[in-house]
């Protein structure tokens, strides 16, 4: 994906730090790079990081937010052509290097942070918050709030930064994807497809005829039933609609399944 997209190419630099995965909340991998050694001859950039308790004393008295998260926030800044080699890394597949800032790096939250900053200096501390790839906009009212999350996203869209859209190449890949004929090609299905299950109201008991075939021992047989789930779920993440948080004015109602099949 990193390769599809731009972000990094073939190398052929002396440099190469190794490859390691981190298992994620939901069981999945995530690709991380040892930049360890890299790090220990880097000289720091000592940008401020601010603690998360002192940027919370600015929201008193705001009734209003909104949280706007930069992904893939890092991958937004190029690397100098001159340190390219230097973030190279190693694996199976070949040698690569990236053409963006990886995560990893030392220095990566302070320059990434001080970028922020400088983009919404005029705003900092007045209605909006900036910790690294994190944007908090509050505000005291609804209306004023408005116009706040106008200001900032229209500043965003200055930067050209895309913070508003689902990615529209994991959409296509999942409305494309051809019906398995294995239980491994099950497997990715619902792996690529649980990325945007919290916009699917009901996403596992609709993957639930598609997930009873992962069970140990289970045969593949492809029936009327796992086609009607397969079908359903490409065409619910096709029309996937935003979420939004709740405004919480007319209270909550907590209804509890537990049917094993919600």
């Amino acid at each position: 994906e990193l390769l599809e997209r731009g972000f990094i190419h073939p190398s052929v630099s002396p440099w190469g730090a190794p490859v390691l995965f981190v298992k994620k909340k939901d069981g999945s991998m995530r690709l991380c790079i040892d930049y360890r050694e890299l790090n220990k001859i880097t000289i720091r950039n000592r940008y401020p990081l601010l603690r998360i308790d002192d940027l919370f004393d600015q929201l008193r008295g705001a009734m209003h937010f909104s949280k706007i998260d930069l992904r893939p926030g890092y991958h937004q800044l190029r690397v100098k052509e001159q340190d390219i080699s230097k973030t190279t890394f190693r694996t199976r597949y070949g040698h690569y290097e990236f053409l963006v800032m990886p995560f990893g790096l030392t220095n990566a939250p302070a320059v990434f942070m001080d970028l922020m900053n400088r983009v919404f200096h005029e705003f900092l501390d007045k209605f909006v918050i900036v910790f690294i790839d994190d944007i908090l906009v509050f505000s005291k009212s609804k209306e004023e709030h408005e116009d706040h999350l106008r200001t900032v996203l229209q500043i965003l869209r200055q930067e050209n930064s895309e913070v508003i859209t689902m990615d529209p190449a994991k959409v296509e890949a999942i409305t494309k994807w051809p019906r398995p004929t294995s239980v491994t090609e099950v497997y990715s299905f619902p792996g690529l497809a649980s990325y945007y299950r919290r916009f699917v109201e009901g996403f596992s008991r609709l993957a639930l005829p598609l997930t009873k075939l992962m069970r140990k021992g289970e045969k593949f047989v492809w029936n009327e039933e796992r086609e009607k789930s397969f079908e359903e779920l490409k065409q619910r993440l096709d029309s996937a609609h935003v979420l939004t948080l709740p405004s919480g004015s007319g209270g909550f109602q907590i209804y509890s399944d537990a049917s094993k099949k919600g």
